[in-house]
């Protein structure tokens, strides 16, 4: 389960990547409810676009912001089915998430050691995600928001060595760059075949 992570700063492979401008930001330390940059398609005008969303999905329903706090994860085996993520993952609403490092927590040692995961050719990756939007009841502001998904993890070299020994093992799905637009133009069939530990690249801790 990620709950903290830092986002990229790298205009150059934003703009190599997707062709889009990446804004530049002093906030790169994202916990739930806080913003990060994410891409997305619109399949009504095939138009990718880049922009700052909350993490933490805030399904149309939602009554306050804060129910964020809760659903910054989301399981694939479940997503299709939960009523905070299954508008979103049936409107093809998917995103990618843009990060340097995520930090899960480690038990080797006995204790939870606060963990940063990179790519091992040290580039930023990009994290399935899905994302919704939600209106704010005060004043109308229509808010994006996102969440990444998780995935089986037991077979992964790096993310089986997180969480405790007794937990279920988790990982979020950074993509290969071949796979970015597959990714964005997926039907929720093609999205859950992306979503292995063959679609990761190759991770290490830093």
């Amino acid at each position: 389960m990620c709950v903290q992570y830092l986002t990229t700063a790298s205009v150059d492979w934003v703009k190599s990547h997707f062709d889009l401008n990446l804004q530049r930001s002093n906030a790169h330390d994202v916990f739930p409810t806080y913003p990060g940059p994410i891409v997305l398609k619109s399949h009504n005008t095939d138009r990718i676009a880049i922009g700052l969303a909350r993490f933490g999905l805030l399904p149309s329903w939602a009554k306050e912001e804060t129910f964020g706090r809760k659903t910054y994860n989301a399981r694939v085996e479940t997503v299709a089915e939960k009523p905070s993520y299954k508008h979103a993952w049936k409107s093809r609403h998917y995103a990618l998430a843009l990060a340097d490092t995520f930090y899960e927590p480690c038990y080797e040692s006995g204790k939870a050691v606060r963990t940063a995961i990179k790519q091992v050719n040290q580039e930023p990756m990009a994290i399935a995600s899905i994302w919704d939007t939600w209106t704010e009841p005060d004043t109308g502001e229509l808010v994006v928001s996102f969440s990444m998904l998780t995935i089986d993890a037991s077979k992964h070299p790096v993310m089986r060595r997180m969480h405790k020994p007794e937990d279920e093992k988790r990982t979020v799905v950074p993509l290969q760059p071949e796979l970015f637009n597959a990714w964005l133009n997926a039907t929720p069939e093609e999205a859950h075949t992306l979503l292995q530990i063959d679609s990761i690249p190759e991770l290490m801790i830093d």
